[in-house]
């Protein structure tokens, strides 16, 4: 299956993630630092964190979906968890599978947080920063748009 409407699906649930996962990250290492005032509360921080987070899994179930379903590049469904054997793009394929399999074992942890210890948690979470990294890096060479003045732009700002 092939259509216009699925690769504009996927290239702006890759554009609105990465800004959406920026922002979870940003705001994940905001709630870390303790950092609080009366006007904004700690809460208020990891509320924010919790729903960008949830925003991010949405968004790319439906990025990953809309790779898959649309023919007009051959990307298996196992390919979106493998980091090898792609043949479309296969090294920044790859980095989306990693960024991809990261974020998945964060949030399986993030579900089972209060059934294990803090430190185990906390060392997990920390892979949020390679898996940004590599879905940063992934977006930059499989990226359609990524040359275009506007993502350079979004990416810029970022990766600031």
């Amino acid at each position: 299956m092939t259509s216009p409407l699925l690769w504009y699906l996927n290239r702006g649930t890759g554009v609105v993630l990465l800004l959406v996962f920026t922002a979870t990250v940003v705001l994940g290492v905001l709630a870390t630092g303790r950092s609080a005032t009366p006007l904004w509360p700690r809460f208020i921080t990891q509320g924010l964190h919790r729903a960008l987070a949830a925003l991010s899994v949405f968004m790319l179930t439906a990025h990953v979906v809309s790779a898959v379903v649309d023919s007009y590049v051959d990307i298996r469904w196992w390919q979106a968890f493998v980091p090898f054997g792609a043949t479309y793009e296969p090294v920044w394929l790859a980095l989306g599978a990693i960024s991809l399999d990261l974020l998945f074992v964060v949030v399986a942890t993030s579900l089972a947080r209060s059934r294990m210890p803090h430190r185990v948690w906390f060392l997990v979470h920390l892979s949020t920063y390679a898996a940004w990294a590599a879905a940063v890096v992934h977006g930059l060479f499989i990226g359609t748009d990524s040359s275009t003045g506007w993502m350079v732009a979004i990416t810029v700002g970022c990766v600031a």
